[in-house]
């Protein structure tokens, strides 16, 4: 065994008011779950599989605030209806030893009404090819009510027993389309100027600092590095914004990146199969499926995977920040957490490894510096997640997928 005396992987770290056992957490990658807006008894079994695999924080994915910020069916509501399951949820996690986190947020432009049971908003008017969909541009009065719906998500958050909230600014989703340049077009005091692009980010943080600070909760942010393409946020810009966020005292900014909405392979990295992705749609979304199967491979940018993908430009918000830092992006290895470790940021987040195996960080714990995960980064989890769930291809049944999945897979 590598001598690791001096590693900061497996010491305690105080998160706000709570203390991981160690330094890693369970990504808010999503997890397709849930069920009619509600927690379900598979999300619970695979977030206590994580908690008993050894992880120190593990976060159920994207909760919206309110209906209007929904995606999927398959997403979380967080509200009082919910509160009784996500406590069961909550409790299970912390008898295996894990702290527990919700990532709360709303997706802006990225639904439909059947799903959100409204017209889809944003910071300007359009369309959203990734949907598809029309959206329009949300009234001040509207925008001070969702900044509020973040406020009162924490102290949901709080009363079905999470220790923390991620709050996200990224990825394309709302608060990150009133950022990017890209998506918010707006004339008023919410666009033009970077000044202008943030307040409704701003808005958000202080009801979110201001629940959190009566309700003990600890908050984490994330946040884009930049969007991934010319017109949007570049990473000049986006260290402006992250010192902003530091302001609020925030316990630690997650550094991610990539605009979903336009290049989501930006935020996950891999080669993308596109006829399994399709082979998952609903014959609800038949022209997606189609186009998918068809042109996916041209419409959907591909990102070779390498491990620590983000960790360069990580390292400019490293220096640039004073406050804790969370990495995310491409962890797979011990020895790819040391480098993240020594190079300064307090915490790592893991998806895919842990979509492979639970068990990921014990395996960690009881092996050496070359511990290296099982996922070899097919993506097909990505492919079905948003219409089945997230299941690492190395964890189904071979025989039952279809001989062209498995061919782009080549499995």
């Amino acid at each position: 065994m590598s001598d690791l005396k001096d590693s900061l992987l497996f010491t305690p770290y105080k998160l706000g008011n709570v203390t991981l056992r160690n330094r890693t957490i369970r990504s808010a990658a999503f997890e397709g779950m849930g069920k009619d807006f509600n927690p379900t008894e598979k999300l619970k079994n695979y977030h206590v599989s994580v908690a008993r695999g050894g992880v120190g924080m593990t976060t159920l994915a994207y909760a919206s605030i309110n209906r209007s910020g929904i995606s999927f069916n398959s997403q979380l509501w967080l509200r009082d209806e919910i509160l009784p399951a996500l406590k069961d949820i909550t409790d299970a996690i912390h008898a295996e030893g894990a702290a527990t986190s919700i990532q709360i947020g709303h997706c802006g432009n990225m639904t439909h009404w059947s799903t959100a049971g409204s017209f889809p908003v944003s910071a300007s008017n359009g369309f959203n090819l990734y949907s598809p969909t029309f959206h329009r541009r949300m009234k001040k009065s509207e925008i001070i009510e969702t900044a509020k719906d973040f406020g009162k998500a924490v102290y949901t958050a709080h009363e079905a027993g999470f220790d923390c909230v991620e709050a996200h600014a990224g990825h394309g989703y709302l608060i990150s389309q009133f950022l990017s340049p890209w998506t918010n077009r707006r004339r008023d005091e919410f666009g033009g100027s970077l000044e202008n692009r943030m307040r409704f980010m701003k808005m958000c943080l202080e009801e979110i600092m201001e629940a959190a600070a009566k309700t003990g909760t600890s908050v984490l942010v994330k946040h884009n590095m930049e969007d991934g393409f010319k017109s949007g946020i570049q990473i000049p810009e986006s260290i402006e914004i992250a010192k902003e966020i530091e302001k609020y005292n925030v316990n630690g900014i997650v550094l991610s990146s990539g605009f979903v909405s336009r290049a989501p392979m930006a935020v996950m990295r891999g080669r993308i199969p596109t006829k399994t992705m399709s082979y998952y749609m609903g014959w609800n979304e038949w022209l997606q499926k189609i186009v998918v199967d068809l042109f996916g491979q041209w419409m959907i940018k591909q990102y070779d995977f390498e491990e620590c993908f983000f960790l360069e430009n990580a390292l400019k918000f490293r220096e640039a920040l004073k406050g804790p830092l969370v990495y995310v992006g491409g962890i797979v290895s011990r020895e790819g957490i040391e480098k993240v470790l020594n190079s300064g940021f307090e915490m790592v987040q893991i998806a895919r490894a842990l979509v492979n195996d639970p068990n990921f960080v014990n395996n960690l714990k009881a092996g050496d510096i070359t511990t290296r995960s099982g996922c070899d980064h097919k993506d097909y989890c990505i492919a079905r997640m948003y219409s089945v769930d997230m299941q690492c291809c190395h964890n189904c049944n071979l025989e039952k997928l279809p001989k062209r999945v498995r061919k782009e897979l080549g499995l």
